[in-house]
């Protein structure tokens, strides 16, 4: 991706990962950047928005396209519009909670719209000429929980059987496969990466982290699912922007890379840490913590996550560079700096206020 003239289509855009890859790629490359989004009201453009405002000539490079994976016409046109050489598959239902309340929209969006696009590749793949091809990569990006639950002990790697156990997790491993499927079967150059939980700037306000931050604020129950003592990995999303570019650039075709943080938390530490932090900064007449309130817990709700790095380490020289403390830190004072964006937020969409997010 070091060379200019370069087509990258970046699906779910206007999501919180996706858009982070989208505003590194426009500042740090001449590439053309196309984003597709269907835009629903769990997306926002805002931050890519402001690199535009700030910097006029950057809008010559970036490209929004509306379009739904289920829309199979439209999908064909994208590709023909975009002509990609790379092209980062974010787009899907991520919410555990939600997926219980509404599977089918899950089975929808992450399996039929994940097959709608990949045949739509391999119908552009096929017709591009011989270097292009050698060229092009498609990546998709994916998540940990499509391994299920750990034990103690332990942590996944490549190697890991896939055991999921939720609808939302389902899904993902679904479109792992079809993913693989179609690189052995019909040649074209994958990436698959499965990440941990990520946080950071622009997160949605329904995930856990962002969520306690605005019940902290408000003053309101934090829920905290069962004892709290569910353990998951977390990374800052900028690291696992990286992670992608070097897997995108320098990984082998067809194979997978676990990408993790190092930063095992219980889901109670994690409200703890950021209970602590606002104590400092923003304290009031009691401790925050005092609003953590244990509420039933989630069905299916696996235990532990944790991720063993070591192959994107090894193999690509990859490694995580943000501090969970201080990104944390960071991340509170972000929303803090930025409350009316969070006020637009809740206005538009509605305000999730009894989920904790993707726990």
């Amino acid at each position: 991706m070091s060379e200019n003239n370069i087509n990258v289509l970046v699906t779910g855009g206007a999501g919180f990962i996706g858009s982070a890859l989208i505003r590194k790629l426009l500042i740090n490359t001449r590439h053309n950047i196309y984003n597709l989004d269907k835009l629903t009201n769990r997306s926002d453009l805002t931050s890519i928005d402001q690199i535009l405002r700030k910097e006029p000539t950057l809008q010559k490079r970036y490209t929004f396209l509306k379009a739904d994976l289920l829309n199979e016409e439209l999908i064909d046109r994208v590709i023909e519009k975009s002509n990609p050489d790379f092209i980062f598959h974010f787009a899907a239902e991520s919410h555990v909670d939600r997926s219980i309340d509404s599977p089918k929209e899950f089975v929808l969006n992450n399996i039929i719209g994940t097959y709608n696009l990949l045949e739509s590749i391999r119908k552009y793949f096929y017709r591009i000429e011989k270097n292009r091809k050698n060229n092009f990569r498609f990546h998709h990006i994916s998540t940990d929980e499509v391994f299920g639950s750990l034990g103690n002990y332990g942590k996944f790697n490549e190697e890991s059987v896939y055991d999921p156990r939720s609808p939302y997790s389902a899904t993902k491993a679904s479109s792992d496969h079809l993913v693989n499927a179609w690189f052995h079967t019909f040649g074209i150059p994958t990436i698959i990466t499965n990440s941990c939980n990520n946080y950071g700037y622009w997160q949605f306000l329904d995930k856990l982290i962002p969520l306690v931050i605005m019940k902290c604020l408000s003053w309101e129950n934090i829920p905290l699912y069962g004892n709290g003592m569910n353990v998951r990995d977390w990374i800052h999303v900028d690291d696992h922007v990286e992670a992608i570019l070097l897997a995108v650039n320098h990984g082998k075709i067809g194979k997978k890379y676990l990408i993790g943080g190092n930063n095992e938390k219980t889901n109670l530490d994690v409200i703890s840490m950021i209970c602590e932090y606002l104590d400092e900064i923003k304290p009031q007449k009691e401790s925050y913590k005092v609003l953590i309130q244990h509420v039933s817990d989630r069905p299916g709700h696996d235990y532990r996550y944790a991720i063993d790095s070591t192959l994107i380490k090894t193999e690509l020289g990859w490694s995580e560079k943000i501090n969970f403390s201080e990104g944390l830190k960071n991340t509170i004072s972000w929303y803090l700096d930025n409350i009316n964006w969070c006020k637009t937020i809740i206005s538009r969409s509605g305000y999730i206020g009894q989920r904790l997010g993707k726990l």
